[in-house]
């Protein structure tokens, strides 16, 4: 007999274990840093160089995600290559 308390329980349990995705961190930073309201020019300056930073950050975070991908596939084939 299925025993839905202690799914539910391990299952709320267990989804907290794993480290947020570095989009996620990207994400919750832009979000800060757009959600921010600057009432001088240097705040606002600052505000617009984050935002560029960030743009930045994502574009560089998806390069290197692109080139894990493709060292993971040549690995592969490395590795049927041995077998």
């Amino acid at each position: 007999m299925n025993d839905w308390a202690a799914m539910t329980r391990r299952f709320l349990l267990g989804e907290g274990n794993g480290r947020p995705s570095l989009r996620s961190y990207i994400q919750s930073l832009s979000e800060i840093i757009k959600s921010s309201n600057p009432k001088t020019q240097t705040e606002i300056r600052r505000r617009e160089i984050a935002i560029d930073h960030i743009r930045e950050i994502k574009r560089q975070t998806r390069k290197l995600e692109e080139k894990v991908l493709m060292l993971e596939e040549k690995l592969k084939v490395l590795e049927e290559g041995q077998k």
